[in-house]
């Protein structure tokens, strides 16, 4: 939104000061019109601390649900089996903890929020326990760790500043990509660890080249396919159930975040969302055994 502030207005010289990352408060009238926002009797005046610190935390209901994601990420990890893909991730969570934390999952589309990389990786680690029950072929240490670090490499293309809402850009992300970069962190994490573990790890099985190789080939191939930015296709069945999950999770948070955001075509009819296929239809209401009908008779 754009307010636009006149010479003669009191408030002149205090907004003339402000830049992008300046917190303040604004109480007034508004209204939007033809020319854009219109506001009356209006003041300005800058946050405390106190209310900057509690607004870059977010409301208190998101803040809660992407702590008690995080918690959940460090406890999943915590479970890898495999000493070599544990020990890599735990150097990262330590390292790049707080980082991670105040990255979006995208610039737009799925959870492109403060936070929302923790809340759709936590999620997909989620799904992938509940579908090893199932698949009970597939690496579960493996895949959690992909998980982790698929859109590691986004801790540079789409993070938030500790003390701001502006996602600017990085010459990192824009030259190289989130792909290439997750692959450059998990390799050099990797020889950082093997310095004090190689020769610990030197007789375990699979061998250690080989988890790390696997471990690559999850992040390259979490796109899918090589025209939608992924290096190379998905060539496991590891690789594979990432892929899908990842999609699932992103797409359901689309669903869910259109309904809220779309123009309504009709009561239950929405405006396309991009990039999903066509317009939105709402969701079947779930069955209640207990419900009532209209003519008053209990199912």
């Amino acid at each position: 939104m754009t307010l636009r502030v006149w010479s003669d207005h009191p408030a002149y010289k205090a907004c003339s000061a402000l830049n992008n990352e300046s917190f303040i408060e604004l109480a007034g009238e508004f209204q939007s019109s033809q020319f854009g926002l219109d506001a009356h009797k209006w003041t300005v005046r800058p946050l405390t601390d106190q209310e900057k610190s509690e607004l870059l935390q977010g409301p208190a209901d998101l803040r809660a649900r992407q702590n008690a994601d995080w918690k959940f990420i460090v406890e999943t990890i915590g479970k890898i089996t495999d000493p070599r893909l544990r020990a890599l991730c735990d150097a990262f969570v330590k390292d790049l903890g707080e980082r991670f934390r105040r990255t979006a999952a995208a610039r737009k589309n799925h959870h492109a929020r403060r936070g929302g990389l923790v809340e759709h990786t936590a999620q997909m680690m989620r799904v992938a326990l509940a579908i090893a029950r199932l698949y009970p072929q597939l690496n579960l240490d493996l895949l959690i760790a992909g998980i982790l670090f698929h859109d590691s490499g986004k801790l540079w293309e789409n993070h938030y500043p500790e003390s701001g809402f502006v996602m600017d850009y990085d010459e990192r992300g824009e030259l190289v990509g989130h792909i290439s970069i997750g692959l450059e962190l998990v390799n050099s994490l990797w020889r950082k660890i093997s310095a004090d573990n190689g020769d610990l790890w030197k007789n375990l099985s699979p061998p250690s080249e080989d988890v790390r190789l696997h471990l690559l080939h999850l992040i390259g191939a979490h796109h899918g396919e090589q025209q939608f930015g992924s290096p190379i296709d998905p060539k496991t069945p590891e690789a594979m159930a990432l892929h899908y999950i990842d999609n699932l999770d992103a797409r359901l948070e689309m669903f869910a975040a259109g309904y809220l955001t779309a123009k309504p075509l009709a009561e239950r009819i929405f405006e396309r969302v991009w990039p999903l296929p066509s317009k939105l239809v709402r969701s079947l209401e779930i069955f209640r055994a207990s419900s009532t009908p209209k003519d008053g008779t209990l199912l």
